[in-house]
């Protein structure tokens, strides 16, 4: 029943080996980044065969062309059909630079050519593989089964996808809503916090809509679908990331135009030089090491872009290496350009700007009550402490820090979408959200506790009834620490504009922009919403998002790029991103800034070296005065150098 959703994942990842369908759970694992892993052994061969050349000629050869055979096939046959569709690139020149190497017997700096540059486009599709395949775990927040009633009242089976609008579905306690739709049956708290991005539980009954992805707390209820699955809030996401991602800008773009500009005059060149070299001048002939086939040869493979090739990879691979041991994770080396040419940082509040859970910051009397707050607030304790929804544990953990111990509760009971009740020495105690408490008070008493909220409706309220006293607790979300030095940071050490882009209310947003020092904020924000302010922000520059929630996931996806939290960040988040912050430290983000910087810096001081090294080799050889193995040796000993350079990135500071 499984394998239609395995081919659709399998299709919808680009084709990526490790969910692929066709093979077992233990070939996976070796036919997973098949090239990366070819190049790496390629270079173990070449390695082998230039340390035994001196001592072992023919097994020297041997393990020469097994380094061909692994690199160079796939490399020659990617060459052939570009210049079959009349392609020129870079690709087309480095392949061509390497078996002409191999033609003029130095075979060794030809494998070397092509272990480096199959090891840069390895370790590239790697990278594009990982997040083809990333969107398949969307998948794993809606269940592929729902339990449907039917009109009989017998429960049954059934595949999420053929179910059609006006079906009904039952959700027990515990269970993820499967498919938009209207309760028609049941009333209990559901958790949205995955898709909104705050922790608050929703009371759902009769009439109220409930969307894919929600996982049902306290009963169980029955819907009436609404929207068939690829209509329905994840699939809805699902295609908010895809079209985001596809509008991301294309930095590679430019080096693409320059190396099919490069390699297409670099290889017409060398033809000419061959044929027409000896027409010009009557003293060189076509063959001989002063002959015009040399000279073109020698500086073909001079002018191969073998140090400008691997100029940007190497830089960005030790910038990644340094990112990874201060526990980020960076998703390709281009994120690392992007982050440098950002000037405008977003965030979202739950769970970024603040550490995702509710406390309690107070509880009031509503009137003149007949008995204390500390009393009212261990009968709230004693309430509170035989469940487990955030409120809930905000409640007690308010109390135990006062000193308070829980009141004995007699006849307990929970009410489910409702509230908590029970007695307290006879008298009759009631907690839940102010829509639940307020049915039971007369229309006068609504009126005036209506009035009394509306002063507080920027907070997460709960309301005690104790008899006919009523008392107020109210929570806000905590503020992650010293998030205003951070904030501090990046605005003055690195002209960084920060923005809070949120879904809560918008006092809320304010009180915590305020704390951390954010001005401009956009608060009641949905997730097509953050989609679209993102779009407006990035009109004017490239701009960074750091959020944790799925709801975040499209903003991530479009943003220049999108840095998520590892731990408290949704699977879905982490996917759409570019960073991840596998220790949810922010304080990390101006390290992050000035390494991205820093190694834009390397890039552009490598691409010069390379190109001035080109030159130095190119032009001596074509006039003769360089031999080939003295243009290899230059040649390779720029790609050194650059590499060298770019090790200075390894550094942790």
């Amino acid at each position: 029943m499984k394998t239609p959703y395995r081919f659709d994942e399998f299709f919808a990842s680009g084709m990526e080996e490790s969910i692929s369908p066709f093979l077992t759970p233990d070939s996976k694992g070796y036919s997973k980044h098949l090239p990366l892993k070819a190049s790496l052994l390629a270079a173990f061969l070449l390695t082998f065969s230039f340390a035994i050349s001196f001592t072992s000629a023919p097994l020297s050869s041997l393990a020469l062309c097994c380094v061909y055979f692994l690199v160079g096939t796939r490399a020659l046959i990617a060459s052939l059909e570009d210049l079959k569709n009349l392609e020129i690139n870079i690709d087309v020149l480095m392949t061509l630079a390497a078996f002409a190497a191999l033609f003029l017997g130095s075979g060794l700096e030809g494998g070397l050519l092509l272990v480096l540059f199959e090891l840069s486009h390895g370790m590239e599709d790697a990278v594009s593989k990982k997040a083809k395949s990333a969107l398949h775990n969307l998948n794993d927040l809606s269940p592929k089964f729902a339990t449907l009633l039917a009109e009989d009242g017998t429960l049954f089976q059934k595949s999420v996808r053929e179910i059609e609008i006006g079906e009904k579905i039952l959700v027990q306690t515990g269970e993820i809503v499967p498919l938009d739709g209207i309760v028609i049956a049941g009333k209990s708290l559901v958790n949205l916090v995955h898709l909104t991005g705050e922790s608050r539980p929703v009371p759902k009954g009769p009439g109220d809509e409930v969307v894919a992805g929600t996982r049902n707390l306290d009963a169980a209820l029955t819907f009436e679908v609404k929207r068939i699955s690829a209509d329905s809030t994840l699939a809805r996401i699902i295609r908010l990331i895809t079209e985001a991602a596809v509008a991301k800008p294309k930095v590679q773009r430019m080096l693409d135009r320059f190396g099919h500009t490069y390699a297409s005059c670099i290889i017409a060149f060398t033809i000419a030089l061959a044929l027409f070299l000896p027409l010009l001048f009557s003293q060189i002939g076509y063959l001989g090491n002063e002959g015009a086939f040399y000279r073109s040869l020698a500086f073909l493979i001079a002018a191969s872009p073998c140090a400008l090739i691997i100029a940007t990879p190497t830089a960005y691979l030790s910038a990644i290496s340094a990112c990874a041991k201060r526990g980020i994770l960076l998703k390709g080396g281009v994120t690392l350009d992007a982050l440098a040419s950002c000037k405008t940082i977003a965030f979202d509040k739950t769970g970024t700007l603040t550490k995702g859970e509710l406390n309690c910051i107070g509880i009031e009397p509503i009137g003149n009550p007949h008995i204390s707050v500390s009393d009212a607030l261990s009968i709230a304790y004693g309430l509170e402490r035989e469940v487990i929804h955030p409120i809930a544990r905000a409640i007690c953990r308010f109390a135990m820090e006062q000193g308070l111990s829980p009141s004995l509760i007699e006849n307990f009971r929970s009410i489910p979408g409702t509230g908590l009740e029970g007695k307290v020495k006879g008298v009759p105690v009631f907690i839940g959200l102010p829509e639940r408490v307020q049915e039971r008070f007369t229309p006068s008493q609504k009126k005036n506790i209506h009035s009394f909220l509306q002063k507080r409706e920027s907070n997460i309220l709960a309301l005690l009834l104790v008899e006919e006293d009523l008392f107020l607790f109210r929570f806000s979300d905590t503020v992650r620490d010293k998030i205003d030095h951070l904030i501090h940071e990046i605005k003055n050490s690195h002209s960084l504009l920060p923005v809070m882009l949120t879904g809560d209310h918008q006092d809320n947003a304010e009180e915590v922009g305020k704390l951390a020092g954010i001005d401009q904020i956009y608060a009641n924000l949905r997730p097509e919403d953050k989609l679209l302010k993102i779009g407006e922000l990035l009109e004017k520059g490239p701009l960074a998002m750091v959020g944790d929630g799925i709801n975040d996931a499209p903003a991530l996806a479009r943003a220049t790029v999108g840095i998520s939290m590892g731990k408290v960040g949704s699977s879905v988040a982490i996917d759409a991103s570019d960073v991840i912050l596998l220790n949810d430290d922010l304080h990390l983000l101006p390290w992050l800034v000035g390494k991205s910087r820093k190694t834009a810096k390397i890039v552009r001081q490598n691409i010069s070296l390379a190109l001035l090294l080109i030159a130095a080799a190119s032009i001596p050889s074509l006039l003769g005065f360089l031999p080939l193995w003295a243009a290899v040796l230059l040649h390779e000993g720029g790609t050194l150098l650059v590499g060298l350079n770019s090790l200075r990135l390894t550094s942790k500071t």
